[in-house]
């Protein structure tokens, strides 16, 4: 009688796990077939085919059912995103035989090969932007350079022998004369170490900041409870007799069309909280609800977030439409900041088709994802840029977190993480990664950890600072450390020498 109730309760399971698959094949095809038309790269056929029916999958809560799988051995379903449709056949095959279903019922295996194909195109992928790396070493490392690195061949040398696998030029930064000698000392140390660099140079964006600050008074610090006027135009305008005690200019005057009362407005990073309380001509007075007890500096060029505002600004600047024609030439992948919707991929596609032609294909494309509207739209932004060149995805973790909050950012970068896993695209994990060490030459405990997590993604962004070639040789050597014990969301179960302490002592 037991054993015709488990037979009962399994093949309920497998019919549970049918109805699921005919859903996110019927969903997923249907998804597909919208982008079908718009993909001209064949290497990435197969991705799609897979984020959409992976997609489909998440539609759907699973707990349930990865409950009832574990106690017969079988996948939970957790680790599908690579294989959406493959994984969820082995399953219900091994499910179809526990049952002893007959043969002519039953799903088969999916090949070994067709398995893992999907690994195998993210590591194919990954190696097209960042390079092979290192063999012992699944996450490349890379690093942002200083402005010193165009007067200092000897510290590009170091890093490349370090570590580094591609080096970052941030173009809000510096000048074309010296992109160019970073860019003739990188290939120099290329030739003296034997090691091939890949460069990466990312564009300025529309990155919004306080343009100028007038205070009143001696004190620099604002405090909860503040007003603040923000203004558009030039500060030095505005009477005494305002009612703010600290006056600020925007950089980016369109943003004042978009505003409106009770939105909140996020000050360097977040250290100021503020919400927008009235709105006239000139600009905006904002309250400060959040600051240090003591009250919080404001400075010029600290950022400045709106995330509950709608900006409808273009992603690129004049500036960066100049920076492009050398980034265009010389550049292996071109970084893209606050990419909102797939429509922002393709202008810069465009512009890029303007400069080098079919030849504009070649060059990979990093989508900085650092709103929520970025993450909303990730699934259309991977499908708009991979189905046209290479793609990578740069977990903007700064940004990200002022405009959805430090909360919601843990949840958010695993559903990133997860989703480009999907589509066989290479993730960037970046911002403050070993970041007091690179400052201060030692790291803090919870930044180690913090690196040790970086290993699930495909590169790790390092900043500049004065020891930030101790951290590439830190960094490899934790990412090489973890990766015996990780690869993605899955457990590696190598020999463990506490285990084996364990044992040796019970023989003794």
């Amino acid at each position: 009688m037991q054993v015709h109730d488990c037979k009962k309760r399994w093949e309920s399971l497998y019919d549970e796990l049918y109805v699921l698959r005919q859903d996110v094949l019927k969903e997923g095809n249907a998804l597909f077939e919208i982008w079908k038309p718009h993909i001209e790269r064949k290497a990435f056929h197969y991705s799609a085919w897979n984020l959409a029916f992976y997609l489909a999958l998440r539609c759907h809560d699973l707990r349930g059912l990865q409950k009832k799988l574990l106690p017969l051995g079988l996948s939970s379903l957790g680790r599908s995103e690579a294989r959406a449709i493959d994984n969820l056949d082995a399953v219900m095959a091994s499910l179809g035989r526990i049952c002893h279903k007959p043969e002519r019922e039953v799903i088969d295996y999916p090949s070994r090969k067709t398995f893992f194909y999907g690994d195998e195109l993210l590591t194919y992928n990954t190696s097209r932007i960042f390079g092979s790396g290192k063999a012992m070493k699944h996450t490349h490392v890379m690093v942002t350079l200083p402005s010193e690195a165009a007067t200092n061949p000897d510290l590009l040398c170091n890093l490349v022998k370090s570590g580094m696998d591609c080096a970052r030029i941030n173009c809000a930064h510096d000048s074309r004369d010296k992109w160019a000698q970073m860019l003739e000392y990188i290939h120099k140390a290329e030739k003296k170490t034997g090691r091939r660099c890949r460069i990466y140079m990312d564009l300025s964006g529309p990155k919004v900041r306080i343009s100028a600050v007038l205070i009143r008074g001696a004190e620099s610090k604002v405090a909860a409870g503040d007003t603040l006027f923000l203004v558009s135009g030039d500060i030095n305008k505005y009477p005494a007799d305002y009612k703010g005690n600290v006056v600020l200019a925007c950089s980016i005057p369109e943003i004042f069309q978009h505003l409106k009362t009770g939105q909140p407005v996020l000050i360097d990073d977040g250290k100021i909280k503020a919400e927008v309380t009235a709105l006239v001509p000139e600009g905006a007075y904002i309250c400060v609800n959040y600051a240090k007890p003591q009250g919080t500096r404001i400075k010029n060029q600290k950022s400045l977030n709106f995330p509950k505002t709608e900006i409808c600004i273009s992603p690129l600047t004049p500036k960066d439409l100049k920076d492009l024609d050398f980034i265009a030439a010389h550049a292996d992948a071109v970084g893209y900041s606050f990419v909102k919707t797939a429509q922002d991929i393709q202008l810069l596609q465009n512009e890029l088709i303007k400069r080098n032609g079919k030849q504009a294909r070649k060059i990979a494309i990093v989508a900085k994802i650092e709103t929520k509207a970025g993450v909303d739209h990730l699934p259309e932004i991977i499908v708009q840029a991979a189905s046209k060149q290479p793609l990578a995805i740069m977990i903007a973790r700064g940004d990200l977190a002022v405009e959805v909050g430090y909360r919601r950012l843990a949840e958010l970068q695993e559903e990133i993480l997860w989703i480009c896993e999907a589509a066989h695209v290479p993730v960037i994990w970046a911002t403050q990664v070993l970041e007091n060490m690179v400052k201060t030459g030692i790291p803090s405990r919870a930044e180690i950890t913090d690196a040790a997590m970086s290993e699930r993604a495909e590169c790790v962004m390092l900043n500049k600072g004065p020891y930030v070639v101790e951290a590439v040789t830190s960094l490899g050597n934790i990412l090489e450390r973890m990766e015996q014990h990780q690869h993605k969301k899955a457990s590696q179960l190598r020999a463990l020498n506490i285990a084996k302490c364990a044992m040796h002592r019970i023989k003794k």
